[in-house]
């Protein structure tokens, strides 16, 4: 997953596909022009939710060619990390997970050939994420307070992804800030002007009738 933050990126999240055809609903995503696959993965301790585990996302890495973006929102990612790492493109941490050593966890993530990523709930200040910010390939804003789909965008947190914008450009760094939560195509153009070029979007792509549209009208 090399970083080009000038390219809008669309990673459809798994959380809001079909369970029942999943492979044929990931496969339908990656025709329809997606760039990535997001996956949500919750531990019911970290968000208060339950989704899917390792085998899930090796099962949907077996589908598509194109990158699979791993979201841990768990406890302890430094724990259960080696399970996802097969399965993964990209792995994504929270800052506020009980991992002890972010900066391990991170290199071991690129260590095992994956761009790491760190997140961070729409609490949570910017201030905590930049001691970390040249170890990373991503940083994912939380436009919704992560654990249930179907959430209303949070506008708030725009000044938050342009603070990280400005500050990837004050220390020279190359990393993609992605957003997660209540994207759709205003939601999108918003968040693209602030300064993300990741955009994860679920509803507003699984569901709808003719999936390429619904990329396209996101991308543009």
């Amino acid at each position: 997953m090399p970083v080009n933050f000038s390219k809008v990126l669309i990673a459809p999240s798994v959380l809001a596909a079909d369970f029942a055809n999943l492979g044929a609903e990931v496969c339908g995503a990656q025709a329809a022009g997606a760039d990535w696959i997001h996956l949500d993965v919750m531990d019911g301790h970290f968000v208060d939710n339950l989704s899917f585990g390792p085998a899930l996302c090796a099962a949907v890495r077996k589908q598509v060619d194109i990158p699979t973006d791993i979201h841990l929102m768990i406890e302890r990612p430094d724990h259960y990390l080696d399970r996802f790492l097969p399965s993964a493109s990209n792995v994504t941490i929270h800052v506020e997970s009980d991992d002890n050593d972010i900066a391990g966890t991170l290199l071991r993530i690129r260590e095992a050939g994956c761009t790491a990523g760190l997140s961070l709930r729409p609490g949570t200040p910017f201030e905590v994420i930049a001691p970390y910010l040249d170890q990373l390939d991503l940083v994912l804003v939380m436009t919704v307070e992560p654990g249930f789909g179907g959430q209303s965008f949070m506008p708030e947190m725009l000044p938050k992804i342009e603070k990280i914008a400005a500050e990837r450009a004050r220390l020279g760094l190359m990393f993609h800030i992605q957003v997660d939560g209540g994207i759709k195509a205003p939601e999108a153009r918003l968040c693209l002007a602030a300064g993300a070029n990741v955009l994860v979007a679920g509803s507003s792509v699984f569901g709808k009738p003719d999936l390429a549209e619904a990329i396209r009208v996101l991308r543009s």
